[in-house]
């Protein structure tokens, strides 16, 4: 089963609530966990696996063979992301936009076009102790995600349960984070940029056709808005978690909720099986 964790905005604690949650499965079942913020991962903190292996990832930019093209025109036609321009004897290629799909070369009728690697980022793998983990990481200065999660989310493990944590939004990066979901929980809180930013992340997987649930961080301030909406759309709250110093000052030291409420273990279990109950 694939579970995202996804958010309509940041700084709702998604990143805290697929960590315990993944963290709550390890003694019973076989979880992996993928982050695919790969702009700023920071699940490594609270997991603090053994990275033991590490590859780069390479996005295909394309380069034209100026000695063959005649200025056609066919690749920029083609090229739905506006990285490439043809003038009337050049062709400008601009790298930051292209998304790596290979259409211009394949359509080019001069084949005169070919694909150079140009890095991105890096995928890291590792353990912490039966969890097995994966993220990515972005390179400084690009602007490209999208492919860099796509690579992460090519070692998908579907023999066992994957926790997917998601870049905050409902952007580009996040729909290719999430897409492919058995389920997707949302993180919000209880105020009006929660709600807002709530209404946007539950109308994209909707589109994408993907169930939810809503976690309501930091419950017992704001108001009762968040939980109006989501009965009115029939999205199931699945569990709320109240505001606790004790909780903000482990996440401080890179601690998780259950290491230091060991309460919140069968919580975050009572969690997966309501969504479980919801998928069958």
């Amino acid at each position: 089963m694939i579970i995202s964790v996804a958010s309509g905005k940041g700084g709702t604690g998604k990143t805290t609530v697929a960590v315990n949650l993944a963290l709550s499965l390890d003694e019973n079942q076989s979880v992996q966990f993928l982050d695919c913020d790969v702009e700023e991962p920071n699940a490594h903190f609270f997991l603090k696996p053994q990275i033991h292996k590490s590859q780069p990832v390479f996005l295909p930019v394309p380069e034209i063979i100026e000695e063959k093209c005649t200025y056609c025109g066919k690749c920029a036609e083609v090229c739905a992301y506006n990285a490439i321009a043809v003038l009337k004897d050049n062709v400008l290629v601009f790298p930051e936009l292209c998304h790596g799909c290979g259409g211009c070369s394949l359509l080019c009728p001069e084949k005169a076009i070919n694909e150079k690697g140009q890095k991105i980022g890096k995928i890291e793998f590792g353990a912490s102790n039966d969890i097995q983990f994966i993220h990515g990481k972005l390179d400084i200065g690009q602007a490209m995600s999208p492919p860099l999660i796509r690579e992460v989310k090519r070692h998908i493990n579907s023999t066992k349960t994957v926790i997917i944590d998601a870049p905050p939004g409902t952007s580009c990066p996040v729909v290719e984070s999430v897409k492919g979901s058995d389920f997707s929980l949302l993180v919000t809180e209880p105020t009006p940029f929660g709600l807002n930013d709530l209404h946007l992340a539950a109308e994209t997987l909707k589109k994408l056709e993907i169930p939810c649930g809503v976690v309501i961080n930091r419950s017992d301030i704001g108001d009762s808005q968040v939980e109006e909406y989501c009965l009115e759309q029939s999205i199931p709250v699945l569990m709320t978690i109240p505001m606790d110093r004790n909780i903000a000052v482990a996440y401080s030291k890179g601690e998780s909720i259950i290491a230091t409420q060991p309460d919140y273990r069968e919580k975050f279990q009572e969690l997966f099986r309501k969504i479980l109950a919801i998928k069958k």
